[in-house]
């Protein structure tokens, strides 16, 4: 048996996958609940949630930030969303949306607006007007002298050889097809002909539609060849991306266009007209590889980031013209396609899940910025991440949450100009179901009791909603000594240093400090706290000291030392 002192001062690693457990260089937790690693490298327990208000249902959480304070959390659910501020309660407004839609609903905000996209819907736009939000339909911009709708146009490979007749009977103009073409989903949708843009009003079969021109027009003598079908319809589907980026509005991705990419005038934004080419006009192009490509979702940072369900892609032109779209396939990692999960900017990268949904990874770009890697935050713990469904990033707090399907939550504080990158777990009695970061505040769904709730972490609040205890544990990696796996060990204290705490317990037993803390309400005591044991931990992977508690009272560690003998 040979004497040993392990002093283990920064956790700054987090709780690590089990297959890491025999190496001595990682600090690291073999387990972390409902915990967070705090600069130094010590670790406290999590902040409590304040109950905000009951919901009728699941919903997605989307932050809406206005001016300085103004800051709103919108609660979307079946058919309407919840708008709540300052933990108020403001207004619900409805929406086409069910709670079925709610996964592939994506959003971008632009100054007092939030348009949304889905690829079933037509994109929708939320505005604050006269201390009343409202729910609109977005509205592609007209020409001033042609009255033409400013929408892409395309033609579809369905259409190839389609020619269509234009006929006036009845008091109606009629769109008679050579073959079987019209669908009732036309309906509504636009058709490009003769330099005009027309609408369809009704169908009359497959052959045969009604449409009304937008302004004054000649009937052709012969059918027409060369006509053009919106890339936006009801049958060809709605944008399921979007973004803002140089001043441009972003569509991507569609039903009939998984990898076509749509950029609006400069300023212009209800704009898609290719116009004359000038370098202020619409920019369209379609991501060509050896693999079909369906984006996912875009990001503006630097350069426009594509992601697609089987790589990452980059528009790296500054600025971008029609005529110089330099794109580029960087990595192949993919993300996932069936959910949108936004991805978050973290100092400038890009942090996503994959397509895997076992890995959260981070788009750097290289020393020379020419291109991206997509480094895999979950390398130590790929253990914690099992199928997420939401994230969101606290740049207050620096850390990253990602909600899981099981109803836990993966939490990753990151802090790389201090080294630290700790995943750690939260539980809460029920389940998580959606976070949001507003201002800097975190909002999250649970799930207690099969009803649903909007709640808030809150640093003063040492339960959750009031009324839920949660417990708190961290559990130490198997020991290593010499290089050597240790196993027969024997603990004979294991010493604390503790940071204005008020509750601990050692490998399941109470920690005595100084009767102060318990007499004082507002007491905590800071500095060293010894406990002495005979225990022995036989198998490799036994932790040699467990620090938990449920007591709803703050605890701050700086550092464990254990004492004991080992044989090996």
């Amino acid at each position: 048996m040979v004497n040993f002192i392990k002093t283990q001062n920064s956790f700054a690693n987090g709780e690590v996958s089990p297959i890491f457990f025999t190496h001595d260089n990682i600090h690291g937790l073999g387990r972390m609940e409902n915990l967070d690693v705090i600069p130094g490298g010590g670790f406290r327990r999590r902040a409590g949630l304040k109950s905000i208000a009951k919901l009728p249902s699941n919903a997605r959480l989307v932050p809406f930030s206005l001016d300085e304070g103004a800051d709103y959390v919108l609660a979307i659910t079946d058919g309407f969303m919840r708008i709540f501020s300052n933990d108020t309660f403001i207004q619900d407004v409805n929406t086409p949306w069910t709670n079925n839609d709610l996964p592939l609903l994506q959003y971008a905000q632009r100054f007092g607006t939030i348009i949304f996209v889905h690829p079933d819907y037509k994109p929708c736009v939320l505005q604050l007007q006269n201390g009343t939000f409202n729910l609109v339909d977005f509205a592609f911009s007209s020409s001033d002298d042609t009255l033409n709708i400013n929408m892409p146009f395309t033609r579809f490979d369905d259409s190839n050889g389609i020619t269509i007749t234009v006929s006036n009977s009845n008091g109606a103009t009629h769109f008679i097809t050579n073959s079987d073409f019209w669908t009732l989903q036309n309906v509504n949708g636009y058709i490009y002909i003769g330099g005009k843009t027309w609408i369809i009003t009704s169908y009359i079969g497959p052959q045969d539609v009604t449409a009304i021109c937008n302004g004054q027009y000649t009937v052709p003598q012969s059918p027409i060849s060369n006509w053009q079908e919106a890339v936006f319809s009801p049958r060809r589907g709605w944008p399921s991306s979007i973004t803002f980026h140089q001043d441009r509005l972003v569509f991507a991705g569609a039903k009939s266009w998984p990898g076509g990419v749509w950029m609006s005038h400069v300023g212009d934004h209800g704009n898609f007209s290719p116009g004359t080419g000038l370098d202020d006009q619409a920019i369209y192009f379609t991501l060509l590889s050896d693999k079909r490509q369906h984006i996912c979702t875009i990001a503006s940072r630097d350069n426009l980031q594509i992601l697609t369900s089987d790589a990452e892609w980059a528009v790296s032109n500054k600025p971008l013209t029609p005529e110089s779209v330099d794109i580029k396939k960087h990595t192949s990692v993919g993300s996932p396609a069936t959910r949108h999960i936004q991805p978050q900017d973290i100092e400038g990268k890009t942090v996503f899940v994959a397509q895997n949904m076992r890995e959260i990874r981070e788009l750097t770009l290289d020393e020379l910025g020419n291109s991206y890697n997509a480094n895999n935050l979950c390398a130590l713990a790929e253990h914690m991440v099992q199928n997420p469904i939401d994230m969101a990033y606290n740049k207050i707090t620096k850390q990253l949450f990602v909600v899981m399907a099981d109803g836990n939550m993966a939490v990753l504080n990151y802090n790389p100009a201090l080294g630290i990158s700790a995943w750690g777990r939260y539980t809460t009695s029920g389940s998580f179901c959606a976070v949001a970061i507003c201002g800097a505040q975190t909002f999250v769904i649970t799930m207690r009791d099969n009803l649903y709730y909007l709640e808030r972490f809150d640093a003063q609040e040492c339960i959750d909603a009031g009324t839920y205890q949660y417990n708190i544990c961290a559990r130490a990696m198997p020991p290593m000594s010499n290089g050597h796996n240790a196993h027969h060990i024997r603990i004979t204290k294991v010493t604390v240093r503790l940071l204005q705490t008020k509750t601990l317990f050692i490998n399941a037993q109470r920690a005595p400090l100084p009767n102060e803390v318990y007499e004082t309400p507002d007491a905590t005591f800071s500095g060293d706290i010894s406990m002495n044991f005979l225990g022995t931990c036989g198998e490799f992977d036994d932790a040699i000291w467990e620090i938990s508690s449920s007591d709803a009272l703050p605890i701050t560690v700086l550092s464990v030392t254990a004492y004991g003998r080992y044989q090996i």
